[in-house]
């Protein structure tokens, strides 16, 4: 099932040349990054990949998604919260696909408190909701 948008409040544009191995830009000129396969694809890893930029933006936006819930529900985010993510990329019947895992931090929260976050977070989060049953998403709380 596809989910409309009510109302678009950004569109983030790219420009991309050479896929794997070629380059990819913004329209602002913000993001101007070579593409490389890593070494374990075959590659000389000498540039980022869409793996890693996936990871990052997927951490980012969940992180995003815990302050916003957090603001909900009146819980102060610590300044030293952090996500480390991780993006894999493998063979399936059709193709390749993904698997995400994402291990968050939120130190000084009550488990429970942070563990609520991180599940009401990957409902509102636009990552976990384009991915949501296509990929495996992990989420733990470290």
């Amino acid at each position: 099932m596809t989910t409309k948008l009510d109302k678009v409040l950004y569109t983030a544009k790219a420009h991309t040349t050479g896929g794997r191995e070629g380059a990819s830009r913004t329209d602002d000129g913000l993001l101007d990054v070579r593409l490389a396969p890593p070494k374990e694809m075959g590659g000389k890893g000498d540039a980022t990949n869409p793996e890693q930029l996936f990871a990052a933006g997927y951490s980012a936006c969940f992180m995003g998604a815990i302050k916003f819930v957090a603001a909900q529900k009146k819980v102060v985010v610590p300044a030293d919260a952090s996500i480390d993510a991780s993006v894999s990329i493998g063979p399936i019947p059709n193709g390749f696909g993904l698997a995400v895992e994402l291990a968050v931090s939120l130190p000084g929260l009550d488990r429970a408190v942070a563990q609520d976050l991180v599940d009401a977070a990957h409902i509102v989060c636009p990552y976990s909701n384009a991915t949501r049953g296509n990929i495996d998403v992990t989420l733990s709380l470290i």
